[in-house]
């Protein structure tokens, strides 16, 4: 038995923030940014909103395209570095939002890796036998801890959300047919948010001394993730009796375009094997591959029987691959 996807769906704010309009706010332009990321602009969603209202509106995309009792689910796992409130789970918000009575969730905080590390884990619970039906979410507001006065972090991130999901397929050459997933705490000093947790709790210090907010080490991180990417990628690839040329689609995580560019070319793919939507809303963190794979699905990218590649990488280190035959016609 194996978990496979039967169901995606995402949800993107209004409001837009241009080049042009960070070059308002910080000493940037357009050509550095484009340049650095290829990223054009970015979405962000109004205060007081929260991760799970995204979440939810993604999920709802999916109930509602199946016509599905919200009912029916019997677990919600939502990836996300960017929880409504400490405590309780960004799940439960969105267990009342969509009216799921019958389910129980979770969150999970893998950073750019967490949607991975939520398919990876929503799978076991299919394979498993214990729940026929899973929805799994990768939502994130970066906006609510990014630093509008830092150049390095403002320009890269945006808010999304995205979900797929998941049931149980009989056969085994389908859906979720492999993944791998790493952890180095080595990393943890490059990409990071100092304060908030209880080794650092908020206090006024920590507020004007600008703790809560996104810090990374770019260029450390840009070196680790097209070195991880490359080789956990390749390892799933191999590993499965398949090459480059039977990939249907890489659909990686979106930090920068450089990278995706970097990652593709080592594992000889070519340009129309790889989904790139990073220039339209940035780095939206958990939520990039479930929006680039719902996008990719919507634009027909994806036929019944195809090698659907997902590769992943960040704060931790964290990252992983996830190795797909798409069941969805």
């Amino acid at each position: 038995m194996k978990a496979a996807i039967t169901g995606i769906g995402h949800f993107l704010p209004e409001k837009r923030i241009t080049n042009h309009d960070l070059t308002k706010m910080v000493d940037t332009t357009d050509e550095w940014i484009m340049t650095r990321t290829g990223i054009r602009e970015r979405r962000i969603l109004e205060k007081g909103k929260g991760a799970s209202y995204m979440a939810a509106g993604a999920a709802q995309m999916i109930l509602d395209e199946k016509q599905m009792d919200p009912n029916d689910l019997e677990l919600i796992i939502v990836a996300t570095t960017t929880p409504d409130m400490p405590v309780p789970t960004t799940a439960a918000f969105v267990q009342k939002k969509l009216k799921a009575d019958r389910c129980w969730g979770f969150d999970l905080n893998g950073g750019c890796a967490g949607f991975l590390c939520a398919l990876s884990t929503a799978a076991q619970f299919i394979e498993s036998g214990k729940h026929k039906k899973v929805m799994v979410i990768g939502s994130d507001m970066m906006s609510s801890i990014i630093d509008y006065e830092d150049r390095n972090t403002c320009v890269i991130f945006g808010d999304a959300a995205g979900a797929v999901l998941l049931e149980q397929s009989m056969d085994d050459n389908a859906g979720v047919v492999d993944f791998h997933m790493r952890l180095d705490g080595e990393g943890a000093s490059y990409l990071y948010v100092p304060a908030g947790g209880s080794r650092t709790p908020a206090s006024h210090e920590t507020v004007k001394e600008k703790l809560h907010f996104v810090y990374q080490d770019g260029r450390t991180v840009f070196k680790h993730a097209v070195k991880y990417m490359t080789e956990i990628s390749r390892q799933v690839v191999e590993r499965n009796n398949l090459n480059s040329k039977e990939i249907g689609l890489l659909i990686p995580h979106q930090a920068n375009l450089r990278i995706i560019d970097a990652v593709a070319r080592k594992l000889d793919l070519d340009s129309d094997q790889v989904v790139v939507n990073i220039e339209k809303y940035g780095n939206t963190t958990a939520a990039t591959i479930p929006l680039a794979m719902s996008e990719a699905y919507r634009e027909n990218r994806m036929a019944k029987g195809d090698w659907i590649l997902l590769s992943a990488f960040g704060a931790g280190f964290t990252w992983g691959s996830i190795l797909l035959r798409w069941t969805m016609d």
